[in-house]
């Protein structure tokens, strides 16, 4: 699958790309070094802009901050500024673009574009701060944020909406997500999922051994503390690969058998996947990259069956999916998993399906539907 972006580019000549903040790479920046990709000349805007992780595309990108860069410790602590993003981004001037494409999960797509400007939101979410309270749970707050809380996701909320109508298409990262759009915006979207670097995993030889694993931030939302919990339960190993704020208690939990490896550089990964029975992944996510990595280095995932998880993950074929979201839930399909046989080539194969060409091919072939008025 090729893209030849000259007609794209002779039809949006000038594009600005809108990102909620650039400090700690991630998922969704991965999507905006494609869209980089597509369009090499792009400016970048975002509240927030730490140069240092970044790769030559970004770093060599015209990148516009917003005034919220200027304020101490504002690239360590900019989820605390999530109350001023809706004015950051309204406050940048969007004159002269032919195309703005929004890589939203909170307020980057809040900016006012001008008449004649084609503006595509590409959500990886509706601000799930604001509009799901599971996703703060298991949060350390004091009395007075609890206090606080409740009046700030309300504010949040009516910006969000207020916001919603300024995109003139949405493109959603999964079904899942699009679905949240119709719920908190009634608007309808494209599917287009993300883009993943499965070329390298793919290279990834297997090897015979008995342990599962966890890989990803030590956060609530993701909800280690279940993979942890369930292998403990069934005695059964498992390797938890990351760090966060959630590590101390995990370990307070963990079985003899678990092993808390840290971060682990490319290399270090690729290693310990080759030898994983399967992935664990107990978490509810807008799209989910880890299970796409898993299985294109012939990993089968035992998913929580809500979410993104769903557009890749096959049950029965490639992992398996479960409906309780509790221990229990976990524990069961872990049993069932044990009883299944995968084929590795099939797994491999439905990862190739998420690579960074397929996404790019896709949005391109929108964009040039939505300048031709073919595409609504």
């Amino acid at each position: 699958m090729t893209v030849d972006s000259r007609a794209l580019r002779d039809r949006f000549p000038r594009v600005a790309i809108s990102h909620e903040w650039l400090t700690i790479p991630g998922g969704s920046e991965k999507v905006v070094l494609q869209l980089l990709e597509l369009f090499p000349e792009a400016e970048i805007y975002t509240s927030v802009y730490d140069p240092e992780p970044w790769p030559p595309a970004i770093r060599q990108a015209r990148v516009h901050t917003s005034f919220l860069d200027r304020l101490p410790g504002a690239r360590r602590h900019y989820p605390r500024l999530l109350p001023l993003m809706n004015r950051a981004f309204e406050s940048f001037d969007l004159e002269g673009y032919d195309l703005v494409i929004s890589s939203n999960h909170a307020c980057a797509k809040n900016v006012i574009t001008r008449p004649g400007t084609l503006h595509v939101c590409y959500c990886h979410t509706p601000m799930r701060y604001a509009w799901d309270p599971s996703f703060l749970a298991g949060e350390q707050m004091g009395r007075v944020e609890r206090v606080v809380l409740p009046l700030l996701l309300g504010r949040l909320r009516r910006q969000d909406v207020a916001a919603s109508a300024r995109p003139h298409v949405y493109v959603a990262n999964s079904r899942h997500v699009a679905g949240r759009i119709r719920t908190h915006y009634h608007r309808d979207a494209h599917v287009i999922h993300p883009p993943v670097d499965v070329a390298p995993l793919l290279e990834v030889r297997r090897r015979e051994d008995d342990y599962y694993l966890f890989l990803g931030r030590l956060v609530p939302y993701k909800r280690p503390e279940l993979a942890v919990a369930a292998c403990a339960r069934l005695g059964r190993r498992l390797k938890v690969v990351g760090e966060g704020r959630a590590a101390e208690r995990l370990a307070e939990a963990a079985g003899p058998g678990t092993e808390f490896l840290g971060w682990l550089d490319d290399t270090a990964l690729r290693e310990e996947l080759a030898g994983a029975r399967a992935l664990l992944f107990p978490g509810e996510e807008d799209f989910g990259m880890v299970p796409v990595e898993a299985q294109a280095a012939g990993v089968p995932v035992i998913a929580y069956g809500v979410g993104g998880a769903r557009d890749s993950v096959e049950d029965g074929v490639s992992g398996v999916l479960y409906d309780d979201p509790g221990v229990d839930g976990l524990c069961k399909a872990i049993e069932r998993f044990e009883g299944l046989e995968f084929d590795e080539a099939k797994l491999r194969e439905r990862a190739t399906a998420f690579a960074p060409e397929r996404f790019r091919h896709e949005l391109e072939g929108l964009l040039l539907g939505l300048a031709n008025g073919r595409a609504t």
